[in-house]
């Protein structure tokens, strides 16, 4: 029948609830113009590994030959160790990048947000009507970063996000590019001083041609919700 074997595509695990909300928010959002998605800043964390292995590695051996040092993937526990990093951007310019060793806690993300995002919306965005995107980890939900944001509502918005919805974030593109320029350049960070250099380094880095044209794309694709997940792969392949 020349069915092969393939590996099955990751997506969010999505509740029918999930996919009401998702549905909801494209439509708040496909009318959106770009004057009004180049004011929104979009923020991720993403966790960053010594030695990454994605579970992808294959080879080709005889029988006996599994445990060949040329047939094997080796890991490490945890990965070897690494770090997280929050960061943010918006059409206009790149924002902070901010390391964190450990997990991201309440008091670590008000911090974060007290003192590196607050800077950058007022510098990003010279009129008041600014929105700040973050998705819904438990840290950004702590009743004291709420609270924050609720005092600074005449500074800037807080977007609505759908839960589990990380395929509609252009952070998650910034990752991933971020990702493949450290697993092509050689050698491969021994450390994690090395890694976390790398890191910021390919962050300051990064052009404003790719960043302003993933806004550009998302601003076409609000209507995701619509036109499937087609229609939305096609317009990231141009950004790629």
């Amino acid at each position: 029948m020349e069915l092969c074997s393939r590996r099955a595509t990751r997506v969010p695990l999505l509740t029918k609830r999930h996919r009401q909300l998702r549905l909801q928010w494209a439509r708040e959002h496909r009318d959106w113009t770009m004057d009004e998605w180049i004011r929104v800043a979009w923020s991720d964390e993403s966790r960053f590994l010594i030695h990454h292995v994605d579970g992808r590695v294959r080879v080709r051996r005889l029988p006996g030959e599994q445990f060949l040092p040329s047939c094997t993937a080796r890991n490490t526990q945890a990965g070897g160790g690494g770090f997280m990093i929050w960061g943010t951007f918006s059409w206009a310019t790149l924002g902070p990048v901010v390391l964190v060793e450990q997990i991201m806690k309440a008091a670590n993300y008000l911090n974060i947000i007290a003192d590196q995002l607050h800077p950058y919306m007022v510098f990003a965005f010279k009129n008041e009507n600014r929105i700040f995107q973050q998705d819904n980890a438990p840290c950004h939900k702590a009743r004291i970063v709420l609270d924050w944001f609720e005092e600074h509502t005449d500074e800037f918005h807080l977007m609505s996000w759908p839960p589990n919805s990380p395929d509609l974030k252009p952070m998650e593109h910034i990752w991933d590019v971020m990702e493949q320029q450290l697993r092509t350049q050689t050698p491969p960070c021994p450390i994690i001083l090395t890694l976390r250099d790398r890191c910021l380094d390919i962050w300051y880095n990064l052009s404003p041609v790719k960043y302003q044209k993933l806004v550009a794309i998302y601003a076409q694709a609000s209507y995701i919700c619509f036109e499937g997940q087609k229609r939305r792969n096609e317009l990231l392949s141009r950004w790629s």
